[in-house]
C-alpha cells in the first residue's frame, strides 16, 4: 500500500504555496532564446552597482579555508555591527539572510494556536513563516497600500504572541514615521513581541534616517528590529541578515537558529562592506536618482504609483497586468508582478541604473501601446 506523504506532511505545510521569486535572468534567457547580457532585471530589489570592491576582496580571501567550518558566532560581523550601531554583540542574531531570522523568531515565540498579527499587502514570508508552524495569521487592512498601526494594535488579542511590522513595506514602499511606531509600541502588550523588519532601511532619509528606530530598543524589550545586507549593501546571493534585539531575546533565538547558518565568504564580504562608506552613499544616491526617473516616466505614460521608500516601486498598470508582465518578459524585461498579494493591477518595480530604469519605461510603453491592440 502506497503512502500519501501529501497527508503525513503537517497541516500548515499542506496547504503552503511555496515563495515565488522574481525570474532569474538565465531561465527568462531559456524561455524566450534570448541573450542573458542583454535582459535587464528588477524584479527582486537587488543593488545595480554590484557588490562593493571592498566586499569582493574580503570575500575572495576566505576562500582559502572553504575547508573548514565558519565561525558559529559570527564574531567579527557581530562586533563590527556592534561598533557601527552602538549596540552589545549579545544583542545580535545572525541568519541566512533576514528571512531566516524572521522563521527564527516565529518558531521561538509562537506555535499552534497562537496568533502573529500582520498587515494587509505586506511581505510575503510573514504568513508563509506563520502557517507553516501551525499558528494563525491575523491579516490587518492596509491604509493607503501601508500599515494601519491603530488598526494593528485592536487585532491584538489574549492569543496574540507576535506583530510583523515592515518599515519600509514590501511591495509597496509605503513607510510608517517614528513617532507612529513609537505611539504604536506603547500600546502593544509587553508580552507580546513586535518585529520591525527595517530590510530597506538604509534608503530613508531625513526625520527616518536609518537607525532612528535603535533607541526604542532599550526602551522596550519585546521589540526586535530585523535588517540585511541584501538590498543596499549589495550582498543578496551571500544571504546576510540579523536581528537586533535585548540579550535575553538574542539567547533564545541562538538556541534555535541553525549552528553556521552563515557561511566564511558571507561573513568576510558583511563584515569588510560596513566600512564602505562611500559605496553604501553611492547606492542610495543611484536609488533616489532612479526613483526619480522612475515616476517622472509614470506620470508621462499616465500611470499611477505608490511612492516608496525603498528601492523598488509599485506601479498600477490595469487589469491587462499579467499581460504587460509577458510582454516585457519577451523584451527582456524582468520586473515583478504582485497579483499573490491581492495587487493585480499592479507591477513592483526595482529600481536600477539610469539606461536600465529608461529601457523599462521605453519596453512598458510598448507593452501596454500592444495590449491595447
Amino acid at each position: 500500500m502506497s503512502i500519501d506523504y501529501q497527508q503525513q506532511a503537517v497541516a500548515g505545510v499542506r496547504a503552503l504555496m511555496p515563495y515565488q521569486p522574481g525570474k532569474p535572468i538565465d531561465e527568462l534567457a531559456r524561455e524566450y532564446g534570448l541573450d542573458p547580457q542583454a535582459i535587464i532585471k528588477l524584479a527582486s530589489n537587488e543593488n545595480p552597482l554590484g557588490p562593493s570592491p571592498v566586499a569582493m576582496q574580503a570575500a575572495r580571501g576566505a576562500l582559502d579555508d572553504l575547508c573548514r567550518y565558519p565561525d558559529g558566532n559570527g564574531f567579527a560581523l557581530k562586533s563590527a555591527l556592534a561598533e557601527r550601531l552602538a549596540v552589545v554583540p549579545g544583542q545580535i542574531t545572525l541568519g541566512n539572510g533576514s528571512n531566516d531570522v524572521l522563521e527564527v523568531i516565529a518558531r521561538v515565540f509562537a506555535g499552534p494556536g497562537d496568533e502573529i498579527v500582520f498587515s494587509q499587502y505586506a511581505f510575503a514570508v510573514y504568513p508563509i513563516v506563520t502557517q507553516a508552524i501551525g499558528a494563525h495569521g491575523v491579516q490587518v487592512p492596509a491604509r493607503d497600500w501601508g500599515h494601519d498601526l491603530t488598526a494593528m494594535a485592536a487585532a491584538i488579542t489574549e492569543q496574540t504572541r507576535l506583530v510583523f511590522v515592515a518599515n519600509p513595506n514590501n511591495p509597496t514602499g509605503t513607510v510608517c514615521p517614528l513617532t507612529d511606531i513609537e505611539h504604536f509600541l506603547n500600546q502593544v502588550p509587553e508580552r507580546v513581541l513586535v518585529v520591525l523588519d527595517e530590510a530597506y532601511c538604509d534608503y530613508l532619509t531625513g526625520d527616518d534616517e536609518p537607525d532612528a528606530s535603535l533607541p526604542l530598543l532599550a526602551r522596550f524589550p519585546n521589540l526586535i528590529i530585523t535588517r540585511t545586507f541584501s538590498k543596499a549593501w549589495g550582498l543578496a546571493a551571500l544571504r546576510v541578515g540579523y536581528a537586533l534585539s535585548s540579550a535575553e531575546i538574542a539567547d533564545l533565538l541562538n538556541r534555535v537558529r541553525q549552528p553556521f547558518n552563515v557561511d566564511s565568504v558571507a561573513l568576510a564580504a558583511a563584515t569588510a562592506v560596513l566600512s564602505d562608506h562611500e559605496y553604501l552613499q553611492r547606492a542610495c544616491a543611484v536609488n533616489r536618482e532612479g526613483m526619480t526617473q522612475l515616476e517622472q516616466g509614470f506620470r508621462r505614460l499616465g500611470l499611477a504609483f505608490i511612492p516608496s521608500a525603498g528601492n523598488f516601486i509599485a506601479v498600477d498598470v490595469g487589469d491587462q497586468a499579467g499581460a504587460i508582465y509577458q510582454q516585457l518578459l519577451a523584451r527582456g524585461v524582468i520586473v515583478r508582478p504582485i497579483a499573490a498579494y491581492g495587487m493585480p493591477n499592479h507591477l513592483r518595480v526595482t529600481v536600477g541604473l539610469a539606461d536600465e530604469n529608461e529601457r523599462f519605461l521605453d519596453a512598458l510603453g510598448q507593452a501596454m501601446a500592444d495590449c491595447r491592440v
